[in-house]
């Protein structure tokens, strides 16, 4: 592989102010894409922005609220002159709560930003990238996309319909050039836990035993660089 397979490519990530979205940003920034780094936080884009290099663009942008995503959707388009070449559906929410607890408000929250907002991007970018003949839309998952546990009352049914979103773009997309992957990792250790304290907590993986954000973020890398002709339909990740 050559030091720099993504050198000409460009890439927008969102969910791109930590965790497993940085960490997969700065693994295609430092392999030579171009990379977009979506988030709310502005300072942190920019200071992450500023440390990829290679004209990594900040784009602060909340998701859910419509015109912000038209916005950057548009923005997108002009610095790039077209769709991504790379397309990382990373941003989420992992809100706890048992049914009949988690408020209805937070269950249509979760699956807002974990499947609406991912379609809003696909429906304005896979047309391009297909009439282009060339893209790759990877999906963030989870080891909740297929196997169900206590208290996600929302988070397996947002992951769970993120997967068949990407079953279905994967079907739709066959031999069209333009690839589709769903990387599934079990538990990261990622600021998502600092509030819910899984070491303390029965039934849960101790952070120590959780997989580092920089470990999702190669093999994003990883399924990326496959040949034109090789589509990695599923990769799942555990802690060795």
């Amino acid at each position: 592989m050559s030091e720099t397979p993504l050198a000409g490519r460009t890439a927008l990530v969102t969910g791109a102010s930590r965790g497993i979205g940085l960490a997969t940003a700065r693994s295609l920034g430092s392999n030579g894409a171009r990379v977009a780094l979506v988030a709310r936080s502005a300072d942190a884009l920019r200071e992450h922005a500023q440390s990829i290099g290679n004209g990594a663009l900040p784009m602060q942008c909340d998701l859910l609220d419509g015109e912000q995503l038209a916005r950057t959707i548009d923005r997108t388009m002009q610095a790039f002159g077209g769709a991504p070449d790379i397309l990382v559906l990373n941003a989420g929410v992992f809100s706890l709560g048992r049914i009949g607890e988690l408020p209805p408000v937070e269950f249509a929250h979760t699956l807002a930003l974990n499947v609406g907002a991912p379609y809003i991007l696909l429906h304005a970018f896979v047309p391009l990238m297909r009439a282009r003949g060339d893209g790759h839309v990877v999906t963030i998952g989870s080891i909740a996309d297929r196997s169900a546990y206590p208290e996600n009352s929302a988070y397996a049914p947002a992951k769970f319909a993120a997967r068949a979103l990407h079953e279905v773009l994967r079907l739709e997309l066959a031999g069209s050039g333009v690839r589709s992957s769903l990387v599934s990792p079990g538990p990261v250790d990622t600021h998502l836990w600092n509030a819910i304290d899984p070491d303390n907590r029965p039934g849960f993986t101790p952070r120590a035993r959780m997989l580092q954000a920089d470990a999702v973020g190669d093999s994003v890398l990883w399924v990326v660089t496959r040949g034109r002709d090789v589509n990695i339909d599923e990769l799942r990740l555990t802690r060795a």
